[in-house]
């Protein structure tokens, strides 16, 4: 047998290194990064995660003439033919999606755009609630089947708040609060108490919206919900039958036509897909199912496991990089 060449050798090399690591990025797992405050308390912007596609099981392909590593567009050109698409199809995993799972997927709200689905804008929320449980929001408070859910512990929501006299800028930092105004901040969970003891702190009270907002699912004004009082809502089931009606249509119709791609003139619709509640946890600060509703189980890429590193912007060079992040396991 002939002897390769140093080129050939190398050439083989390339390919190799480049067909393994497209295997693992599609199969295994894949680097993203946060770029906005949406889970600000948990992650941060700036973070840099190995997402596991393993743990619900890898979703193929739906576009498979695309190019490798990198963005859906590139200067405004696209990386990827869309002309043939194929169907939903997803390996076994090592477990489900489950409540409490911080879970990467596919923007559900860039369908109108017929932008194909592992192309769409890839996010990052924490799961509410999963197929079949009853969602409800109760004055920023979470409740799945009547039963309040866990918060997580750095979770982030407004407060009112009125000081005898200004406070120093340092504690903000060493807290990790957020001033939107004279008045509203933004204060991490498990900094709350600390915040209180100050002695200039007159009163910190929940800043809660209650009432209706259009721009809030399902968008119609037979269901008077705001961002932080809404539902209660059922999650659609893979096999759950439902009466079409004119309030079944408002909260499913999107389900059932855009997602599923069937149809709503009968009397009933089977769901063919199981769906998630997705929610930021910095909650007066997340575009997520409040907004856009359902996260249907085909967007589902996979489950944040590591931040393996991060960098503020904010900060100057010799401090960008936040060496107490690296290689922190995500929960």
């Amino acid at each position: 047998m002939p002897k390769k060449s140093k080129t050939r050798e190398w050439v083989d090399a390339v390919l190799f290194a480049l067909v393994a690591s497209t295997i693992i990025r599609g199969l295994v797992f894949s680097a993203y990064a946060i770029p906005s405050g949406s889970m600000e308390g948990t992650q941060f912007a700036g973070d840099y995660l190995f997402v596991s596609k393993f743990s619900y099981g890898p979703r193929m392909a739906f576009t498979p003439l695309s190019v490798p590593f990198t963005e859906p567009t590139v200067h405004g050109v696209k990386t990827y033919l869309d002309f043939l698409q194929l169907p939903y199809f997803r390996l076994p995993g090592t477990t489900e999606v489950k409540k409490g799972d911080i879970v990467v997927f596919n923007k559900p709200e860039e369908a109108d755009l017929n932008i194909p689905i592992d192309e769409r804008t890839a996010l990052i929320k924490r799961c509410q609630a999963t197929p079949g449980d009853r969602l409800q929001i109760i004055n920023t408070q979470v409740y799945i089947n009547g039963k309040a859910a866990v918060n997580a512990p750095k979770q982030q929501t407004s407060y009112h708040v009125i000081l005898s006299s200004e406070m120093n800028p340092q504690v903000f930092t060493d807290l990790s609060i957020t001033q939107l105004s004279a008045t509203e901040f933004i204060i991490p969970a498990d900094n709350l108490a600390t915040f209180k003891s100050y002695s200039n702190v007159v009163s910190v009270t929940p800043a809660i919206a209650t009432t209706y907002d259009p721009l809030i699912f399902p968008h119609n004004e037979k269901f008077q919900w705001s961002l932080d009082n809404f539902g209660p809502l059922v999650l659609p089931k893979k096999g759950m039958t439902i009466p079409l009606n004119d309030s079944t249509l408002a909260l499913y119709k999107r389900a059932i036509e855009t997602y599923e791609h069937g149809s709503t003139s009968g009397k009933t619709y089977t769901f063919k897909m199981n769906y998630y509640w997705m929610m930021g946890d910095n909650r007066h600060n997340s575009e997520d199912s409040r907004y856009w509703g359902f996260v249907p189980e085909d967007h589902i890429v996979g489950k944040a496991m590591i931040t393996w590193m991060s960098t503020d912007s904010t900060t100057t060079l010799l401090n960008r990089i936040r060496w107490n992040r690296i290689l922190k396991p995500i929960n």
